[in-house]
């Protein structure tokens, strides 16, 4: 009987050895005081166990043999309504009946009060199967949740302090809906011509006299649009100047929007119209929709203003899923060209046996686990800020446990940050490379849709550009990198000199690899601060003495000033990645002598990875800057030219 949790050696590492469950379980179930909940440690995991297992099993029988079928049906749209063919509407319904889409909600409002890291780990399993499948099941628990989280957030949740029960929440009806299965959300943020700048959202909210609210616009390539309720993001007022706080992004807020009304004969009335289902290149069981919205009574979430705070806390849950969602498609991949691989023989023998083909299976299982290891840290780190701040929020505590849990949540945090764009980049990008490996693998066969490698690639050329750019994740990282730096220099350059003495001295040869990724990371970040505030004190001592200060301290362009640094943002991620799987699997070899193996195969490849990434940062991109620099000035200059 095949299953995809089982089957999977290094996933089972993290669930039955590696991850540290207490605090997990221990937060989710308050302390297994939960009414109905585990009442122990090891309840908990009894129950996570067995429905990992489940999931694993449905992914491998239910879902993943009919991927073909569901890829060449696709879903339908007539009469302005998206629905799903026969196959797919009834792998939805036996999700319905496994009671899925409430798998992380509390108890109280139908749910079975999963950790959240048992749906990342079921993303990779489901996104295994059919990544379509997967796209869609996200968008029902995952908005139910949503829905709770923000009304907790804005203060519209009734929460026993002693027991952590939810007595009552905002949108409960929604939330019931969903759980039933009977309906299912989105969000809501792209529009033509606004894709990563948000600032440019035209969507409006408005009130009326009555403080009833409405929202108008357009928003396009919209995952499961068809859903009844939406998070959409919309400005709320226009700015009076560049120094009102609703300039740019904050004028944005969030709206949760009913699409539309179902009567008691069965007919529905349309709130929201769907325009368009988008004919894609892969992703063919997902509906990806254009809406029109006019005036269609909305309910305005937290304040106005909050929308692109509302929507971060969104986006980093959502890049995390999308990196097990990648994660998933890779073992995919993965699977496929080992079993080719190994029947197929050339030149006497299989060509897992030829050395370039058993170097790239080698380097695909390599990258995988160093993408897994990033993702499963992020996951704890992501669920236990979230929900130490909701302790931090409705709990009775004392000054002394709160200023600790503060302490706790801060570090949480700072950890998940850290990791989140590297876990988005990395793996989006490496289900792209993985998924062209397996064609390639496969020769001419793979070029057919006889094997399915290249339904593999179709569906993963969007991982790179959905739920933030790969080129969004690393500006993300690279800001964050370098920000870090320039509030604790000292912190950093001890960092750097640490990792030079264990470069060298060190008694363990992996520990004295590590360090020399480390050391090169290091020089790497080091050449882009000092380029970037050289290149600012350059301007600087071009202009007048009484203009220093103003220019160093107070006049930073980030598209002007931080080009350097944007340049070389994906060769800084790609390194800052393989830097932290490093040392994320370095602690893991630390603890289990086993691990080693898996620490070894990285180090291997990423020390000549950092190497050429290190030397691109510090020697390449300035003829580049100049030449666009140029065209920069002669296209200002144009207009002037024109007018005079």
């Amino acid at each position: 009987m095949p299953n995809y949790f089982r089957d999977n050696e290094d996933l089972r590492f993290y669930v039955e050895r590696w991850i540290d469950w207490e605090p997990i379980a221990r937060a989710t179930e308050h302390d297994f005081r939960s009414e109905g909940g585990p009442q122990s440690l090891g309840e908990a995991l009894d129950l996570y166990r067995d429905i990992l297992d489940t999931l694993g099993t449905f992914a491998a029988e239910e879902i993943a043999p009919h991927a073909a079928q569901l890829d060449r049906e696709g879903v339908i749209f007539r009469d302005g309504e998206a629905s799903f063919p026969p196959r797919l509407a009834s792998i939805f319904e036996t999700i319905r009946g496994m009671e899925l889409h409430g798998l992380c909600l509390p108890r109280e409002l139908g749910g079975t009060n999963a950790p959240a890291m048992l749906y990342f780990i079921g993303t990779e399993l489901f996104g295994r199967a059919d990544v379509s499948v997967m796209a869609h099941h996200g968008f029902h628990g995952g908005i139910a949740l949503a829905m709770l989280m923000f009304s907790m957030r804005e203060g519209t949740s009734e929460i026993d302090p002693e027991t952590g029960k939810i007595l009552g929440t905002r949108f409960r009806s929604y939330i019931d809906e969903i759980v039933r299965g009977e309906a299912w959300g989105c969000m809501d943020i792209t529009e033509p011509d606004a894709g990563s700048d948000m600032a440019r959202l035209r969507t409006r909210g408005e009130e009326d006299a009555a403080g009833n609210w409405f929202v108008t616009g357009q928003k396009i390539f919209i995952t499961s649009g068809h859903g009844k309720y939406h998070f959409v993001i919309a400005r709320t007022e226009e700015p009076k100047d560049e120094g009102d706080p609703f300039a740019g992004l904050g004028g944005l807020s969030m709206f949760l929007v009913p699409t539309y009304e179902d009567g008691p004969d069965g007919t529905r009335r349309r709130i929201v119209t769907i325009d368009r289902v988008e004919e894609k290149l892969g992703h063919h069981a997902s509906v990806t929709a254009a809406l029109s919205f006019d005036r269609a009574p909305a309910h305005l979430v937290g304040k106005r203003g909050d929308g692109f705070q509302y929507m971060l806390t969104m986006m980093n849950n959502a890049r995390i899923g999308v990196g097990f969602e990648t994660l998933g498609l890779c073992e995919a991949a993965l699977s496929l060209a080992r079993g080719y691989a190994a029947e197929r023989r050339s030149m006497g023998k299989p060509i897992e046996r030829h050395e370039m083909i058993a170097d790239y299976i080698d380097e695909m299982r390599t990258d995988i686990q160093g993408i897994r290891a990033l993702a499963m840290h992020g996951a704890v780190h992501e669920e236990l800020s979230q929900k130490k701040s909701l302790r931090l929020q409705f709990g009775r505590l004392s000054e002394t446990d709160r200023a600790r849990l503060s302490r706790e949540v801060a570090r949480h945090k700072r950890k998940a940050r850290r990791v989140t764009p590297l876990i988005k980049y990395l793996g989006a990008e490496k289900s792209v490379e993985m998924a062209r490996r397996a064609v390639q693998i496969h020769g001419g066969v793979g070029y057919t849709k006889d094997y399915g490698a290249e339904k593999l690639l179709r569906d993963a050329t969007v991982m790179p550009i959905y739920e933030g750019t790969s080129q969004i994740q690393s500006l993300m990282a690279m800001k964050d990198t370098l920000s870090g730096i320039l509030k604790n220099p000292a912190a950093f350059l001890r960092r750097g000199a640490e990792a030079r003495l264990r470069s060298v001295s060190s008694r363990d040869p992996l520990e004295r690899k590590l360090a020399r990724i480390q050391t090169l990371s290091h020089a790497a970040q080091q050449h882009l601060v000092v380029r970037t505030a050289g290149d600012k004190i350059g301007d600087a001592l071009r202009s007048p003495v009484g203009s220093w200060s103003t220019k160093l301290l107070g006049s930073w362009d980030p598209k002007r000033d931080f080009s350097y640094a944007m340049l070389h943002a994906e060769r800084l991620t790609r390194l800052l990645a393989d830097e932290a799987i490093g040392e994320l699997l370095f602690e893991q070899a630390q603890k289990h002598p086993d691990r080693r193996e898996v620490l070894e195969r990285h180090l291997e490849r990423a020390e000549i990875r950092a190497r050429h990434l290190a030397d691109a940062i510090m020697t390449t991109g300035d003829r580049l800057l100049v030449s666009l620099a140029r065209a920069d000035e002669a296209n200002a200059a144009a207009p002037a030219k024109a007018a005079g």
